[in-house]
């Protein structure tokens, strides 16, 4: 089926292509210090960048003849919305002037949570700083219900309210409220959040006179300088008024395919099975304590994980809290150990391999049941749950719940469980909820689309990131590599479905169109990859070891300028700029030779240079402090230590027919920003604590060459917009006796290089005794800290292009005989990456070029630590002929001479 097409946005459109060359016609937009000093959440790249179109929009004189005053931003759920309209306030208040807003909202549950952003200071999630300063100033925060006539300096208003409570306002005339005449008195910014509800009239082709929307349009048209800035993540461009109405109004989009794969939310896995109620509640409960006490044993974390219990109708719900709360009261060691045993037994584990780690974990605690029994008791007993039901009430938040619900991350809230019909409500922004589990419905009516499609923006909400603090640090994006355990418990949202076909059908549809990436977790097993009991019986096994150098550690005082992060800063930047941009007729594209090129100078001065910075949020200070500890400000950057461009020359490797003067200022711009990724990237690889020696360290091969597990994503929605395959990573089994393990979880350019290798094992067993390939595949340690010891370290003192970073090289073949230890370091490498992990050969090729300045921890007679180049496809950089010589002192039989 052809995807549909993308629908035009000429606004937002024009945007981006203004971004590119706005420092011709104004100041570079910097994103502004008083922002960032003000807000308790640092702006992540994509709100900087809406706060920077926005800006754009009201001071660029290409958009003056427009009159811009009512925009949306199209962001998806959990991008922090509230957070961008925090810093909105403080912008237009201090760029604009601007002192009332008003912000409007469908539902009380958002209005309330708006408050506690904006207003209340003593609750954890209020957005802004104790104390807001601007300009030395103190800026104060008033919620007000009527805009004042004359406003106090330093002050910023704020009437918050529901849109059918401002509507009422402007059709009824009352006494103490603010009909249409009060929004033509002084200015006022309106706040329109989950605007996709504000569209009633448009929808129905006709203006209804008293709806929401129209009365929304009465304020805005109050005055000529009121703005309206409206917030959705749903926005039904596929309906023709609603497209025509947002086109030329849509200033900013961040869609939820791109929040996804950008890591700022849990991974999604279902959980198919024809469990009864009561059964997936026992199952979720007990996945759930393991989540927790997984993050407590293996990581020193404590997470507090939440579960919901969906259901179609509220008595259903309230039946299944009733069940609920009786199961965990009856709780034994004896019918947990029974359950366990059942649930194996009807290989509950072939559907779901999270539930199996679950099991095997309780099982290895079952002497502890007792124990285990009773805290299940206490973290899921009915003090801890929450019912949300409320036949009068739309949204589980309007019950009167909305601290306890709105607080869950908090460690004073104790509740783990929430009962409800509704879906997640726009608004709760809960954080730390990693189970929906959906309970049957008896009458069957669960396999509707509309149901289905609930339940998919149900999943989409939910899966919002939970930044749990991890050594003293917190991350808002995915912190581990997808599939491992930690990813598993931690950072996946498992929601438990029904086993019903019509109903999956439609669910997998749903949240296909939603372009939302989950899968089975059943269809994405773990693989076992096993160690050759034969291998375990070889003297190489008993006795052998495996080499790496060792790494001292690097002080910040080190990082003193460019040079210690492999940067020249001394001579002059070519950056190749070969472009189709320039229009030429095809006649003198013919008579262009492209093989001809030069080198013209690109002129810059400081504006291109700031410019370039500003937009790459890599130079943004406080950022770029993180990397260059000693530096004191960015002035500082521009200096002599640091990128030194006063006193060097950036060229353009362009064509023949090109000279400087044909270098647009876009395209400038373009070059100087390539040169700064460039420099950003070796600088985030050369800020290390760690650097290479020339000391080798032996590690015992049957200490870390060890049974693993290993998974290969796999989706079955959202595939096609988010995650692609690039890597056909199949499993191989493997019966030779060369290869240590049973299998290779490999893709097909390593599965071709053990085939290559098999194909010179006999050669090689005529001078060695023992002849293996190990894969050093990076799950083996992936839990333990022992993966960090078995890496690689460029210790090239006169590397041209210095790297702190470790690597591990993805097979070692182990030679020994009796005279004889030799350890070669093998990499395959697509052709794509050649280029971007040169360094990483130029480390394999120098161990065996400068043999003699290897020092080894202990004194081995005849042992020799070897590298190679990259193994390309088909062999073609000749690695099989240089594993030959370094090993046999000789090319292999039959291999060309050439």
């Amino acid at each position: 089926m052809s995807k549909k097409r993308e629908k035009l946005l000429p606004l937002y459109e024009e945007l981006l292509r203004f971004d590119e060359d706005i420092f011709e016609r104004t100041e570079a937009f910097e994103y502004p210090e008083y922002i960032e000093s003000n807000l308790v959440h640092t702006f992540r790249d994509y709100q900087e960048d809406a706060l920077r179109f926005f800006h754009h929009s009201q001071t660029s004189e290409l958009f003056d003849y427009r009159d811009i005053n009512h925009v949306l931003f199209n962001m998806a759920t959990g991008s922090g919305k509230t957070d961008l309209m925090a810093g909105l306030i403080l912008y237009l208040f201090k760029e604009h002037n601007y002192q009332n807003f008003l912000f409007i909202v469908n539902t009380k549950s958002v209005l309330n949570k708006t408050i506690g952003n904006l207003l209340n200071h003593t609750t954890d999630k209020y957005l802004y700083s104790k104390s807001i300063e601007i300009d030395g100033n103190r800026i104060s925060f008033q919620q007000v219900k009527k805009f004042p006539k004359k406003p106090r300096e330093n002050t910023i208003y704020i009437k918050l309210d529901t849109v059918q409570a401002v509507a009422n306002d402007i059709y009824t005339v009352k006494e103490n409220s603010m009909g249409a005449g009060d929004y033509a008195k002084n200015r006022v910014v309106v706040l329109g959040d989950e605007a996709h509800h504000y569209s009633a009239s448009t929808k129905k082709e006709k203006e209804d006179e008293q709806s929401w929307e129209s009365a929304i349009n009465t304020i805005l048209h109050a005055r000529e300088d009121n703005l309206l800035l409206e917030f959705t993540a749903t926005i039904d461009l596929e309906d023709k008024n609603i497209y025509e109405k947002y086109k030329n109004k849509i200033i900013y989009r961040y869609t939820l395919d791109r929040f996804i794969a950008d890591g700022y939310s849990k991974n999604i896995r279902r959980i198919q099975t024809s469990n009864s109620d009561l059964d997936n509640m026992l199952n979720t409960v007990l996945l759930s304590q393991y989540r927790k006490l997984f993050a407590r044993e293996k990581h020193n974390v404590e997470i507090k994980p939440v579960i919901l219990f969906k259901s179609q109708r509220i008595g259903d719900s309230n039946d299944s809290e009733q069940y609920f709360n009786k199961l965990i009261a009856s709780l034994t060691p004896a019918y947990l150990t029974e359950f366990i045993t059942r649930q194996m037994q009807m290989d509950i584990i072939e559907a779901s391999e999270t539930l199996e780690l679950t099991f095997e974990y309780f099982i290895s605690k079952i002497n502890e049941f007792p124990q285990i029994i009773r805290e299940i008791k206490r973290d899921f007993g009915a003090n801890r749950v929450i019912n949300a039901n409320d036949s009068g009430q739309k949204g589980i938040l309007e019950k009167g719940q909305y601290e306890v619900l709105n607080s869950l991350e908090s460690p004073t809230n104790i509740y783990q469980v929430i009962f409800a019909v509704a879906k997640l409500t726009e608004g709760w922004d809960v954080l730390n909820l990693h189970d929906i589990v959906r309970i049957s419905d008896p009458a069957k009516t669960t396999g509707s689309k509309k149901a289905t499609n609930s339940e998919a923006q149900l999943i989409g909400r939910g899966a919002r990131y939970n930044p749990f603090k991890m050594d003293n640090r917190k991350s808002f994006t995915r912190r581990f590599e997808e599939g491992s355990q930690s990813s598993l418990l931690l950072e996946t949202l498992h929601y438990h479905t029904i086993n019903e076909p019509q109903y999956l059908k439609n669910l997998v549809d749903s949240l296909d169109a939603m372009n939302l990436p989950t899968g089975e977790d059943t269809k994405n097993p773990l693989l076992n990859v096993k160690v050759k009991p034969a291998f375990k019986s070889s003297n190489a096994w008993k006795s052998g070891k495996i080499y790496y150098n060792e790494a001292v550690t690097v002080t910040n005082e080190y990082y003193d300028g460019l040079d210690k992060y492999g940067i020249n800063n001394k001579k002059d930047i070519v950056i190749p700029w070969i472009t189709a941009a320039q229009e030429v007729k095809y006649s003198d594209f013919v008579r262009e030779d492209y093989s001809q090129q030069h080198n013209v100078i690109v002129e810059i001065d400081k504006r291109y240079l700031n410019k370039a910075m500003n937009r790459l949020s890599f130079y943004h200070f406080e950022n770029l402090k993180t990397f260059l500890p000693k530096l004191s400000s960015r002035d500082e950057f521009y200096g002599e230590k640091w990128l030194n461009l006063s006193q060097r020359t950036i060229y353009a490797r362009v064509t023949r027919s090109m000279a400087k003067e044909n270098l647009k200022p876009e395209e400038k711009l373009k070059i100087l920003e390539i040169y700064l990724q460039e420099v950003a990237q070796k600088i985030q690889l050369g800020y290390q604590k760690v650097k290479g020696t020339n000391r080798f360290v032996g590690y015992p091969i049957k200490d870390y060459i060890q049974d693993y597990r290993k998974r290969i994503p796999q989706y079955d929605t959202g595939k096609e917009t988010v995650y692609t395959v690039t890597q056909n990573v199949k499993n191989y089994d493997i019966k030779a006796p060369f290869f240590v393990y049973n299998s290779a979880v490999v893709n097909l350019l390593e599965k071709e290089l053990i085939e290559r290798v098999s194909e010179r094992v006999s050669e090689l067993e005529e001078e060695y005794d023992e002849v293996y390939l190990i894969r050093m595949d990076e799950n083996m340690h992936r839990e333990s800290r022992k993966r960090d010891d078995l890496k690689l370290y460029q210790f090239d003192s006169k590397a041209n292009n210095i790297h702190y970073s470790g690597f591990q090289p993805d097979f070692i073949l182990y030679l020994e005989n009796s005279d004889f230890y030799m350890q070669i370091f093998i990499e395959p490498k697509g052709t794509n990456l050649l280029e971007k992990d040169q360094w990483k050969e130029d480390v394999l090729t120098f161990i065996s070029q400068h043999e003699g300045e290897i020092i080894i921890d202990e004194h081995i007679s005849g042992m020799k630590i070897k590298g190679v180049k990259f193994y390309t496809k088909n062999d073609g950089r000749k690695t099989i002929n240089q594993i030959g010589e370094l090993a046999l002192g000789k090319r292999f039989k039959g291999l060309s001479m050439e």
